[in-house]
């Protein structure tokens, strides 16, 4: 039972890391039987596995057929940027002024590892950092509420980090000078500054516009296809 236990455990973060990290697409239809084999386990843990991705909106079953992979929708997204805004804007408001400057040094370490990661073109690298990176704002905060709730919101950040994909290294300049503001802005306490960089920061770094259509495009699609 428990070995079964672990593969079901398994097979679920191998296949929502697949799709958060765009190798499985919105669109694309995945079968027990194709993703028992690649995965070498039967199909029990896959069908478990599923449950739980469909259970977490990232999927929907459709018995017999298989397994469409679900993107976001652009209100979902509009959500994810609006609960980013406030969660770090907040928990940066409710920094001590005595530990501003130490958790800006931390920040800013990691900003120079950014710039490393974007020299080398790592991308996997840039997005793990720059998700440690805006997660430190709120663990600053001190509020184990609020870091709560913005691990809640982590699966969807790394999603819209992958799909937009190689514009991110092409905003390099950009990017690194927009975190490097937030730092400073955390370190003088001025929170309403921080508030608009990061404000247009989101804006920005989201696969909006015509790239929203490559999240929701092919799902459309293949919903027609099944019907």
């Amino acid at each position: 039972m428990d070995e079964q236990v672990s593969a079901a455990e398994s097979a679920y973060r191998t296949l929502r890391d697949a799709i958060l990290e765009g190798e499985h697409r919105p669109g694309e239809m995945l079968g027990e039987a194709g993703l028992a084999a690649s995965l070498g386990v039967s199909r029990t843990p896959v069908r478990a596995a599923l449950g739980r991705l469909q259970d977490e909106g990232w999927i929907t079953i459709y018995p017999k057929r298989g397994a469409l992979v679900r993107g976001l929708a652009a209100e979902r997204i509009a959500e994810h940027a609006d609960a980013r805004l406030v969660l770090e804007t907040t928990a940066a408001a409710r920094v001590h002024p005595d530990r501003r400057d130490a958790h800006a040094s931390a920040l800013e370490r990691s900003v120079r590892e950014q710039e490393e990661a974007f020299r080398a073109g790592d991308l996997r690298s840039f997005i793990d950092l720059t998700l440690r990176f805006h997660r430190g704002f709120v663990e600053a905060g001190g509020s184990e509420v609020l870091l709560e709730l913005y691990d809640r919101l982590a699966d969807r950040h790394r999603f819209l980090l992958f799909a937009a994909g190689e514009r991110l290294l092409g905003r390099c300049e950009e990017i690194i000078a927009e975190h490097r503001a937030l730092v400073e802005h955390l370190r003088s306490g001025d929170a309403e500054s921080f508030a608009s960089v990061l404000r247009g920061h989101i804006a920005e770094g989201g696969p909006f516009g015509a790239e929203e259509l490559s999240v929701r495009g092919p799902l459309a699609a293949a919903r027609e296809a099944l019907r």
